[in-house]
């Protein structure tokens, strides 16, 4: 039935009436107008014509109309209307005086009914809340005003419109399937959060659906109320804190976390916010103690974070990574001491406040219309690392409570990671400065080999790992070349790493061959594998002499060396693989090769050759082409090396990469 039928009938009820058969023996013209059927087609014919059938032959159910409630009608072009229904007993005396017992029907149209109560369409149109009602079809044959409010991105609040008919950039079926659900069980869904997509434009609804029953208790339809909270504030912020908390666990640079932080509050929360930490939040930078006080105060805080809504953050007097300056009696100090936040809903800008002590901030804050301030402090497992600042300009209306609770359970979270931050950072920093202490500084080869190396930290690890390489100056003018990676990054594998080239040093002096200088150095890390944060590690040694031409090596699970002959020709040799050090079974063998003058020797870390898209194999060659085109003699070592690692690794190498490389002087 179209809307214009339902309407057809206007607020007068259909009338019918049956007899004790169910036969109709009356019929007005309302009725004709709600279902088709003229009288000359409908007199003389069961009631149970107007009703849809069960699909499963016979009598439609409902032929002995109840009372009152809801039902379907089918009308004449076979289209099936909800309609409100009220049935009476009625006695009338025949033409011989019998009185004779009828039923007096009256129907409506559902949409229509509830259209004519005044007072439930007073309630029903005051509600800001879209509310429908959906037929079996998914058809929408009632809606409110507020519905109309929802506008062109929601096209299927429209009568008769179905929302199984398809519109271009709308995708209905998650509701055609909880709408289906609700009819087939009778079973209500509250607070469905859905996402409406429309001309670019995301939108979100909270939808609860009611089943619409039949006086003869089968579900009839459906009815949704939908709720838009797409600019709801609550949602706002709860979307603050959800990615808060995804974006503070993804970094561990304390810059970067501050002034991520500062960002995510703009506009949600505030119109100017900054986040100002202590001197040992961000090391590295000037001590503040060395800066002289000023008419502002004394250096108190570094700026970490900072965001506005106005372009160029015009609010802030200092920029990320300077100083600021704190008077005695500020809110700012107050916060630091007492590590309570500060909460004035209403600035107070008159004189003799603590404004009075910073006529700078004071200038800039009238200038920029601040209005309304929160100051929080920055506290994780009971140490102050800064504070917060909060404050509106744009913004007319004051923080409230809610708004304070917000802040500080943002920066609750908020402080965790800073604090995981600086501890990552202090540890980072601590094993950079072990891993430059313990690699060499400043390889130098003999009259006879020249060397050449290179060294480059992954991203991933910021630069502490465990690959390590060597030069280490024999008697009788030899040279020993060892290139090493222990297993695992950070400080336990930089120390790791410090002792294992520690060992191979001593070991080296005791002058033993290359097999049995890895058999002690496993022997000595299985021993004393307490000593040893990591489980084990590969290692590369080799000792050239210069009399002989003889090179002698030994691997301990490490990739072969790359050899570059005088001609051109790259081979890797084919070394006993040898077990991992640490393992303590020290099976090794060394290898002998001779090397004639003008000859290039590489020896690396996997980080070099094997990738997640590459192999060993795959790497090996690689490195073979990329030496066959670089290593020609008029070549220095350090453009070999430079060419080697700029055509092999990428930016952000997946791994550390130690790279040593050899030429055999005339």
């Amino acid at each position: 039935m179209k809307a214009a039928g339902i309407l057809r009938g206007g607020t007068i009820p259909a009338i019918a009436v049956v007899d004790r058969t169910g036969t109709v023996v009356g019929w007005t013209q309302a009725a004709e107008e709600l279902t088709g059927y003229p009288a000359t087609d409908i007199l003389g014919r069961p009631i149970g014509t107007l009703l849809p059938s069960d699909g499963q032959g016979g009598e439609p159910p409902g032929t002995h109309l109840p009372s009152t409630g809801f039902m379907e009608v089918r009308r004449r072009d076979g289209e099936v209307v909800i309609v409100r229904t009220e049935a009476a007993p009625l006695t009338l005396d025949d033409d011989a005086g019998t009185r004779q017992g009828f039923w007096l029907v009256s129907a409506i149209a559902a949409a229509t009914d509830l259209s004519t109560s005044a007072l439930l369409e007073s309630l029903i149109s005051s509600f800001p809340i879209a509310m429908a009602i959906w037929d079996k079809n998914l058809r929408c044959v009632w809606r409110n005003e507020a519905s109309e409010q929802l506008g062109d991105g929601y096209p299927y609040y429209r009568n008769d419109r179905s929302l199984t008919e398809p519109i271009e950039g709308i995708d209905t079926e998650a509701v055609q399937d909880a709408m289906r659900k609700v009819l087939a069980d009778g079973q209500p869904v509250i607070d469905r959060e859905a996402h409406w997509s429309y001309e670019g434009q995301e939108r979100a609804l909270s939808i609860s659906l009611s089943p619409l029953v039949g006086a003869d208790g089968r579900p009839l339809g459906v009815c949704s109320v939908a709720l838009d909270f797409s600019n709801s504030k609550a949602r706002d912020r709860l979307k603050l804190l959800r990615e808060a908390s995804v974006r503070l666990a993804s970094t561990l640079d304390v810059r970067k976390t501050a002034q991520e932080l500062a960002e995510l509050s703009i506009p949600v929360l505030a119109d100017y916010m900054t986040v100002d930490l202590c001197e040992e939040m961000l090391p590295g930078a000037e001590p503040l103690q060395r800066l002289a006080a000023s008419e502002a105060g004394i250096p108190v805080f570094r700026r970490a974070g900072m965001a506005s809504v106005h372009d160029g953050v015009p609010e802030s007097l200092w920029g990320r990574n300077e100083a600021v300056f704190v008077p005695q009696g500020s809110p700012f100090m107050e916060v630091l001491h007492t590590r309570r936040p500060h909460f004035e809903p209403v600035l107070d800008t008159s004189p003799g406040t603590w404004l009075d002590l910073n006529p700078d901030r004071s200038r800039t804050m009238r200038a920029r219309g601040v209005h309304s301030l929160i100051v929080i402090p920055l506290q994780a497992r009971g140490d102050v690392l800064g504070v917060a600042a909060f404050a509106r300009t744009s913004n007319p209306a004051p923080f409230t409570r809610d708004d304070l609770l917000l802040a500080e359970e943002l920066f609750a979270r908020a402080a965790l990671s800073l604090d995981n931050a600086r501890q990552y950072t202090r540890e980072r920093q601590t094993a950079l400065a072990l891993q430059r202490d313990l690699l060499p500084d400043g390889l130098s080869g003999t009259d006879t080999v020249e060397v050449a190396s290179r060294y480059l930290p992954s991203d991933r690890h910021k630069g502490v790992g465990g690959d390590w390489y060597d030069a280490i100056h024999l008697p009788g003018s030899r040279l020993a070349l060892v290139v090493g990676d222990v297993t695992g990054h950070g400080i336990n594998a930089a120390a790791t790493m410090g002792r294992l080239r520690t060992a191979v040093r001593t070991l080296a002096y005791l002058d033993l061959p290359p097999d049995q200088l890895l058999t002690h150095l496993d022997h000595l890390m299985a021993k004393d594998a307490r000593g040893f944060d990591v489980t084990s590690a590969t290692c590369l040694y080799t000792v050239y002499d210069p009399r002989t031409g003889r090179c002698t090596m030994a691997a301990a699970g490490h990739p072969p060396p790359a050899i570059v002959t005088p001609s051109g020709d790259v081979t890797f040799p084919s070394l006993p693989a040898g077990t991992p050090i640490g393992v303590g079974l020290g099976t090794f063998q060394s290898h002998d090769l001779h090397l004639p003058a003008g000859t290039l020797l590489a020896l690396y870390t996997d980080g070099l050759i094997e990738t997640r898209h590459a192999d060993l194999d795959t790497g090996m060659a690689r490195l073979g082409d990329t030496l066959a085109r670089a290593a020609s003699r008029s070549a220095t070592l350090e453009c070999v090396c430079t060419t080697v690692i700029g055509s092999i690794v990428d930016d952000t190498p997946e791994d550390d990469i130690a790279l040593l490389m050899a030429r055999i002087q005339a």
